[in-house]
């Protein structure tokens, strides 16, 4: 099959969607940071997830007629409800409240409740990023791995973003999920047939698999050992204590159609370096660092592929797999 222009997997993503019982703005921003994940080679968090989030649509799991909206603010923080929709726009309106708070306050806290997969982190920042800001991001998911010296899966995978702007180059982007991959790595493993490396999962009785199927029924192996597990503790008290929202264990997975709202959470943070050491020392740090990081061969700077894929699919468009491409065609109408 030809290739897909950004704007055509936009349409039929957006289409699916709304097929599905999206809203019109819902489906919008869905669609585009489905898409934007596509280009960036993110294929767990891209357009395969179209299928799951019109099931869970479908089945009441998301709520397709969500308007989100701030519900408590102060000076330098508030809460976005998701109103049980999908993420996106949630994490939209999180973004630029903590970007207008942080400008005028120097720092800005914004949590989201109610919320369901947000996708990509880092996609979230960008906004930050291009207004001279540091963002960090957090989210925490359904349960999939267990604390410390337990066998049941407790903790969501829980990813931590953060980008750092740049003068005259792209941010610097840090996205990692706690677990040793994300989990929907093991989705599409299981989609494609594929056994998964040792190392990454456990099944339901705690055994460790190379099965993606038992380890999606199964647990996740926390990046790190305790360390990891420490950190997926962290996110899960700043997105769920925070918010109100549920804690991971509280939350249906979302690699199953039938199940109850997630209503899980994700914060972020954004910092004006301007309102610290000042925007000349903090660029100059910058590219300190980074240069002294790349006198090292085969250094590549966090986000740089993501930045290459992005600016080859923006040009040549996006080969799906054809399964997928016809999923997306059947599920849109198309």
């Amino acid at each position: 099959m030809p290739a897909l222009t950004l704007s055509e997997a936009t349409e039929l993503a957006g289409a699916a969607l709304r097929g599905a019982g999206a809203g019109a703005e819902m489906a919008q921003s869905t669609a585009q940071a489905l898409v934007a994940a596509e280009a960036q080679g993110l294929a767990s968090h891209g357009l395969s997830r179209v299928a799951q989030y019109c099931a869970h649509l479908r089945l009441g799991r998301v709520n397709g007629a969500a308007t989100a909206q701030v519900i408590h603010a102060r000076a330098a923080a508030c809460l976005i409800d998701a109103d049980d929709g999908l993420a996106f726009p949630a994490c939209e309106l999180a973004v630029r409240e903590a970007l207008r708070r942080a400008r005028e306050g120097g720092a800005a806290f914004a949590g989201v409740t109610r919320s369901h997969h947000f996708g990509v982190a880092a996609q979230h920042l960008m906004p930050l990023a291009q207004a001279g800001m540091v963002g960090l991001g957090f989210g925490n998911s359904p349960a999939a791995m267990p604390a410390w010296g337990g066998r049941r899966a407790l903790f969501g995978t829980n990813p931590i973003a953060a980008v750092f702007p740049r003068r005259g180059a792209p941010p610097l982007v840090i996205d990692l999920s706690l677990s040793q991959v994300a989990r929907g790595k093991l989705m599409v493993a299981a989609r494609e047939g594929r056994s998964i490396p040792p190392g990454w999962a456990l099944d339901r009785d705690g055994q460790p698999t190379t099965d993606p199927k038992a380890g999606l029924e199964g647990s996740m192996l926390p990046t790190g050992g305790v360390k990891g597990a420490m950190l997926a503790l962290i996110v899960e008290l700043l997105c769920c204590a925070l918010t109100g929202a549920s804690f991971g264990f509280e939350a249906d997975s979302f690699f199953v159609d039938q199940g109850n709202r997630p209503r899980i959470g994700q914060a972020f943070l954004a910092i004006d370096p301007r309102a610290l050491a000042g925007e000349e020392v903090f660029h100059e740090r910058i590219e300190t660092l980074l240069a002294a990081m790349l006198a090292d061969d085969g250094v590549r700077l966090p986000g740089q592929r993501r930045f290459e894929l992005a600016e080859a699919a923006a040009r040549d468009g996006l080969q799906l797999p054809a399964a997928l491409e016809q999923q997306l065609r059947q599920l849109a109408g198309a």
